[in-house]
């Protein structure tokens, strides 16, 4: 076999860069430690960004950083135009922004608009200032329901458990208005209502523009704008974000017109800043709506996400999600995890950790051959599984706090990355033997960075070998279609050619190996297991649970 050619690598100064992008999402609490506190950093993110070069991703996305008295892990901000202490300063964040420029590394922050924290001066001010304050305008107070107000204003559920309501108390003691949070008590949601409300984070996004961050990352996107007269939902239960119901509080189509004022902001800026929607839609049509013409960049694709390990539903779902987009400027979207959802080399385990990370090697090449862009969270590249023994006295999700208790358990995929040594935290902070804020199992020694770099059977030199392929290799990254191949139950495979070059990607997701043809594949260029076996009538043997790439024929 000659070994394949083809052209250099497309370099980051594509003006269309996100159609491609392979992004890293950091969750800073988590990812690496610079002051030994036990709490990563932005000194700590700043520290590592040379391992993200180095790794081959495009851009990164730190989960927030802004002051917050944590009651949500970050996603209840006190205070949108800083940075919390404990992560360090606004001169830390400019710092780093500077520096991943250097490396070639774009910035991606979060930006928290359908609720803030009930520390935000705004809020202190509504409670302060009691009915009739017009700061309770840019929030959702409303009197109680029955005689005497008792009752919450409808019959909406906090996703985290209990009520979507909270009732005030009067500088007296006496209990005043409800307000509205769907999320814990300690994160009203704003009124999208209110001009301040749309002009406030109008200018929250240039003053991070202004500092020089490449785009957003937009939670709970499909959330700001509520039905009109906030409607009883008719039925008293806890909904989960991606579910198959219309509910009156998520996905209105109100919330479209906030969404073409950003992409006005952000087209005042050179260097094609952007803006990805975290929207859970209860189909892949309605997501595709927030990346029309003039509105976001990109949207998450959760149905994807929670695909199960089945070539026939993930078939599927892929081509509902390219069909999705077309009409649309935007790519598809493809990501396995993220610091919401069990990993997934747990959830492709099905009870066998081992199966689980054959699965998840192999699930890493599916989704980086797919046409579009790529979001990657952090540790997937070294393989870490879920942690599920995690005591609950050290356990900080607030679901996992609630009246219902054990639907919280998100702590799990939260866990501090392993960097280095023998011991906990495994080189998370500068002090051997130092804190970790949360404790992590004694087997990720085998899995920290140092223990992988170098061993080319590790899950980390897999994705290194991975995103350079996909850097250099013509027919993956940006893209809207594939042509589908049928080789043998249970293997899905698929071609992608372009500027002249073909690849194949055959993803065998069957306990056991499948025989194919070997018509159309051309060399190996890489695979998640042992390599395939080639019979003598040029038939492969592809590995149980695995992924190749293979140089068209």
């Amino acid at each position: 076999m000659t070994a394949p050619t083809w052209a250099p690598a497309r370099t980051d100064a594509a003006p269309d860069w996100w159609q491609h992008a392979v992004v890293y999402q950091i969750y800073p609490r988590s990812f690496a430690d610079g002051d030994g506190d036990g709490c990563g950093d932005l000194a700590g993110i700043r520290s590592r960004l040379g391992y993200l070069r180095e790794l081959g991703v495009d851009a990164l996305w730190i989960s927030p950083f802004y002051p917050s008295p944590q009651a949500d892990g970050g996603y209840d901000v006190a205070d949108y135009r800083s940075v919390d202490p404990v992560y360090g300063t606004l001169r830390d964040a400019e710092a780093l922004i500077t520096d991943a420029h250097a490396l070639g590394l774009r910035v991606i922050v979060d930006i928290v608009p359908n609720h803030c924290s009930d520390r935000h001066p705004w809020f202190r001010r509504a409670l302060h200032e009691g009915a009739g304050s017009p700061l309770r305008d840019r929030f959702h107070f409303r009197p109680g329901r029955g005689r005497d107000g008792e009752e919450p204003p409808n019959d909406w559920v906090s996703l985290f458990g209990g009520p979507a309501w909270t009732r005030t108390t009067l500088p007296d003691g006496t209990p005043g208005e409800w307000y509205l949070h769907l999320f814990t008590p300690r994160q009203p949601d704003f009124n999208w209502d209110s001009a301040a409300v749309r002009d406030e984070f109008r200018s929250i996004l240039r003053f991070w523009l202004d500092l020089g961050v490449d785009g957003f990352r937009v939670d709970v996107a499909h959330g700001l704008v509520k039905a009109p007269g906030l409607p009883d939902l008719g039925r008293n239960e806890r909904l989960g974000l991606l579910g198959e119901k219309s509910v009156p509080y998520f996905d209105q189509d109100g919330v479209h017109e906030v969404y073409r004022s950003w992409r006005d902001v952000l087209e005042e800026y050179p260097g094609r800043r952007i803006a990805v929607a975290e929207a859970w839609t209860a189909t892949l049509d309605r997501a595709a709506r927030y990346v029309r013409p003039g509105e976001l960049h990109q949207v998450f694709n959760f149905k994807f996400l929670n695909a199960p390990w089945e070539a026939s539903r993930m078939r599927e779902l892929i081509g509902m999600s390219l069909g999705a987009m077309e009409g649309t400027d935007a790519p598809a979207t493809w990501t396995l995890s993220n610091h919401d959802v069990v990993r997934h080399a747990t959830r492709y385990a099905d009870g066998d950790p081992a199966r689980g990370r054959r699965r998840a090697r192999a699930a890493a090449l599916l989704v980086l051959a797919l046409p579009g862009s790529a979001y990657l969270y952090q540790g997937e590249e070294l393989g870490l599984p879920e942690v599920t023994d995690i005591p609950d006295d050290v356990r900080q999700d607030p679901a996992f706090h609630r009246a219902d208790g054990g639907h919280g358990r998100r702590d799990g995929c939260r866990v501090p990355l392993p960097w280095s040594g023998t011991g906990a935290p495994y080189g998370f902070g500068p002090v051997p033997g130092g804190p970790a804020w949360l404790p992590q199992p004694a087997e990720w020694a085998e899995l920290s960075v140092e223990a992988q770099t170098g061993d080319p059977r590790s899950v980390l030199e897999l994705y290194r070998r991975a995103l350079h392929v996909r850097r250099t290799h013509p027919a993956l990254g940006a893209g809207r279609s594939l042509q589908w191949l049928d080789p043998a139950p249970g293997v899905l495979a698929f071609r992608r050619e372009r500027e002249g070059v073909a690849l194949v990607c055959t993803v065998n997701t069957t306990g056991g190996p499948a025989r194919v043809a070997g018509d159309g594949l051309g060399p190996l260029l890489l695979s998640s297991a042992e390599p395939p076996t080639v019979g003598e009538a040029g038939d492969v043997l592809l590995p149980a649970d695995s992924t190749c790439w293979w140089q068209a024929g």
